[in-house]
């Protein structure tokens, strides 16, 4: 707990002496999370109906909030605050669990990646730890690290790259074998005392990243890694209403595909987009991740005050 409070402390001299400006939005929303790998907390509002949807998620991010904020001409942002993800619980994860959320105005993806790199190895001096740092293209990460073009390599083929690790192939597409082979077999190699970013993935998982138009089209988004965990995913970020639409409503119905409930799209956010919002850049980072890796336990529970199964 001491050494969480030391990271807060230092968050916040980091945003300040930047002038990013620290805000605090509703846990509670009228709309949800859409991705078919994030499950939202439902609740229900009792009160009068004139207070608006009575059916409320609980955040699993900051994100559309902040962006709100951002098209209202509030500048730089930050948030440090709680999020919530039903389903998922276990040695590295709880249902209940901090985010750091930040975006800049007029900046892109890889100059992000940077700013994440100077936080990361200023919380890791807290504890005496100096970080390497290596920077991959996903592509050519895949083609250096189990010899596969992750663009023109069959799905049976990156099924095969796979080895002896074994997967139900039921309802799996091309980007979900793409996660095993990037989950299973090249991050559990990534060195203890490194950082490692990845980015420009595939424009075919660009969640809520712009699509850069290049020879092979791909997503501005990047990932973070120290040693084998994952701590952050930042985007350049998605402003375009009508694209951003079609992806929300394409990730419902590929929930309605897998039996998943499908989940009310956050219309604020679709305003204004509509209405405007400058070029930004914008990534979440995972406290309890962090801490983690500060204490060097992958035991979530030693970095929380109580753990979901004592709260």
């Amino acid at each position: 707990m001491r050494l969480r409070a030391q990271l807060y402390a230092l968050i916040r001299q980091f945003f300040a002496e930047r002038n990013v400006l620290e805000v605090e939005t509703p846990i509670l929303s009228a709309a949800g999370n859409t991705d078919l790998n994030i499950e939202s907390f439902v609740a229900h509002f009792s009160g009068h109906v004139d207070a608006g949807a009575p059916q409320r998620y609980l955040r699993t991010s900051s994100e559309f909030a902040q962006k709100r904020l951002l098209a209202a001409g509030i500048g730089d942002n930050y948030e440090l605050g709680r999020v919530f993800r039903n389903g998922e619980a276990g040695r590295r994860h709880n249902p209940e669990f901090t985010m750091l959320e930040w975006y800049h105005v007029g900046w892109n993806h890889r100059r992000l990646m940077d700013e994440v790199v100077e936080l990361v190895r200023a919380a890791l001096a807290l504890v005496g730890r100096v970080p390497v740092v290596e920077k991959y293209a996903y592509r050519s990460l895949f083609i250096s690290a189990v010899g596969i073009d992750p663009v023109s390599a069959s799905e049976g083929s990156l099924r095969a790259a796979l080895g002896n690790v074994r997967a139900d192939g039921k309802g799996l597409g091309r980007d979900d074998w793409l996660d095993l082979l990037l989950t299973h077999r090249i991050q559990p190699e990534f060195p203890a005392d490194r950082i490692t970013l990845i980015y420009d993935y595939p424009a075919t998982q660009c969640a809520l990243a712009q699509i850069r138009d290049d020879a092979v089209p791909v997503a501005e988004r990047f990932e973070l890694f120290l040693g084998t965990q994952e701590l952050a995913n930042g985007y350049h970020e998605l402003t375009d209403a009508a694209e951003q639409r079609a992806r929300f409503e394409r990730d419902n119905a590929r929930r309605r595909e897998r039996g998943l409930a499908e989940v009310a799209l956050d219309e604020n956010l679709l305003k204004v987009l509509a209405q405007g919002l400058r070029g930004c850049a914008g990534v979440a980072l995972g406290i309890e991740r962090l801490l983690m890796a500060m204490l060097g336990t992958d035991d979530i529970g030693d970095v929380l005050a109580f753990p979901f199964v004592e709260a």
